[in-house]
C-alpha cells in the first residue's frame, strides 16, 4: 500500500532482458534507508519487490504482465523514475490510498504553464473514465493528484512547483506515456452496486 507521495527520483542503473521478464536495477538513496529483501517499492506507480540490494542500488524482477500493462516497458539506463516505499501504519496519509497496481497507460496531451502552476492534460483509456470525477483522486506515474476536470477520454491536473521539481511529471512531454491508477474506492463501489440493487445513476429517495 502506498500514498502517492513520491519520496525521491531514482535513476535506472541497468535493464537486463530475460525474455519474458526484465531485471530492473535502480540507483536510489532515501528508499534504501530501511529497504530489505522482499520489501515493496513503487516505481512510477508500479509496486515492485526488492530481490537484491547494494549500498546505492536495488533490483526487482518485472514480469511480462507488468511490462505489457505499464510504461515500464522501454525504460532505459539513465531514465529517472518516481520512487516510494510502502506506507507504514504510523505514517501520515498525505495523498490517497494507492495500491501500486496500474489500471492503464495514459498519454500526455498538452502542458499549459502559468505563473504558479502548470495544467497537464492526459488522455486515458476510455474504460477508466467512469472512475474519475472532478476534484477526485488519480495516480499518475505514482504521484497522487487531484483531478481538475474529468472528461470521457481525458482529464486535467494542476501541478504545483513542488511536484514539478520532485517528480518525473516535471519533464513529461506531449506524447509521453504515463501509468494511471484510479481510486480503488470507486472500483469497490462499482462492484458492490449490482449486489445492492442500486444503480450508480439512481436518484436518491
Amino acid at each position: 500500500m502506498f500514498t502517492g507521495i513520491v519520496e525521491e527520483l531514482g535513476t535506472v542503473a541497468a535493464v537486463q532482458d530475460q525474455g519474458d521478464a526484465v531485471r530492473l536495477t535502480v540507483r536510489a538513496d532515501t528508499v534504501l534507508e530501511d529497504a530489505g529483501l522482499g520489501d515493496s517499492i513503487a516505481v512510477n506507480g508500479c509496486c515492485l519487490t526488492v530481490t537484491e540490494r547494494t549500498d546505492d542500488t536495488w533490483t526487482a524482477d518485472v514480469m511480462q504482465e507488468t511490462l505489457d500493462k505499464t510504461s515500464l516497458l522501454g525504460v532505459q539506463p539513465g531514465d529517472r523514475v518516481n520512487l516510494e516505499r510502502a506506507v507504514t501504519a504510523d505514517k501520515r496519509l498525505g495523498g490517497h490510498i494507492v495500491q501500486g497496481h496500474v489500471d492503464g497507460v495514459g498519454t500526455v496531451v498538452s502542458r499549459t504553464p502559468s505563473e504558479h502552476w502548470e495544467v497537464v492534460e492526459i488522455a486515458m483509456p476510455t474504460p477508466l473514465a467512469r472512475y474519475l470525477v472532478d476534484k477526485g483522486s488519480i495516480t499518475v506515474d505514482g504521484v497522487s493528484l487531484t483531478v481538475v476536470e474529468a472528461g470521457s477520454d481525458r482529464f486535467t491536473v494542476s501541478l504545483i512547483p513542488e511536484t514539478l521539481a520532485r517528480t518525473t511529471l516535471g519533464t513529461r512531454q506531449p506524447g509521453d506515456r504515463v501509468n494511471l491508477e484510479v481510486d480503488v474506492i470507486a472500483k469497490y463501489v462499482e462492484r458492490l452496486l449490482p449486489f445492492t440493487g442500486t444503480s450508480a445513476t439512481q436518484e436518491p429517495a
